[in-house]
């Protein structure tokens, strides 16, 4: 089964997931890689595209950084705003509820990142879309799945249009704009509902755009 991954399936997916309890996605750490990532950078504006659950702009605005965090399901950031209030950073949060396929911000950031993020548009294109809003000497990052016959990721069919490799994302972004800083495909594993282990094939893409 595939989805249209508009805001009715979003919407869905979160209720789902507030019912899942202290094992569900809303209730996750922040991704390694974003830690990872981003540990090094000078702290500064950043846009979580696809904020969910809200674990890495949480992360982000402890750690400094003043974050719009974007999501179409209202689900999603009322979980995300729920978790922000216990933070200590939430003076440092803006959730913003929109679809990211037709919306554009008002300005551009030091940092925009997406983890995990399915819109009713095909993943290159919404990432050359977000790639747009990173400010220059800015900082873009991109975590996505990458599927392999068989595997569904999170315990759903994805369409294979959302699985991309680092070297497609990569392949269009113009070297005179942009320097690759990371470009890398790991398999990892999540612990999900019941303690059952979930594996992960994950591409992480980090590039600055030059000034």
């Amino acid at each position: 089964m595939t989805h249209e991954f508009d805001k009715d399936y979003w919407e869905r997916h979160w209720q789902q997931e507030l019912a899942g309890g202290p094992g569900s996605m809303g209730g996750n750490p922040p991704n390694p890689y974003l830690v990872r990532e981003t540990g090094g950078l000078t702290p500064g504006t950043a846009l979580d595209a696809g904020c969910g659950g809200g674990a890495e702009a949480i992360w982000l605005a402890a750690h400094g950084w003043h974050v719009t965090a974007a999501d179409i399901s209202s689900a999603a950031l009322a979980r995300a705003a729920e978790r922000a209030a216990a933070s200590g950073a939430p003076e440092r949060l803006r959730w913003v509820e929109t679809d990211l396929s037709v919306w554009s911000p008002d300005s551009r950031f030091d940092l925009v990142m997406t983890h995990y993020a399915h819109p009713a548009m095909p993943q290159l294109e919404f990432y050359d879309r977000i790639a747009g809003w990173v400010a220059p000497g800015g900082t873009l990052l991109i975590v996505g799945h990458l599927h392999t016959p068989g595997h569904t990721g999170h315990g759903h069919h994805h369409p294979a249009e959302v699985s991309v490799t680092s070297a497609a994302i990569t392949a269009r972004m113009d070297a005179t704009e942009w320097e690759i800083v990371t470009a890398e495909e790991h398999l990892r594993t999540l612990t999900g509902h019941g303690g059952q282990a979930t594996p992960l094939r994950d591409v992480v893409v980090r590039a600055t755009r030059r000034r």
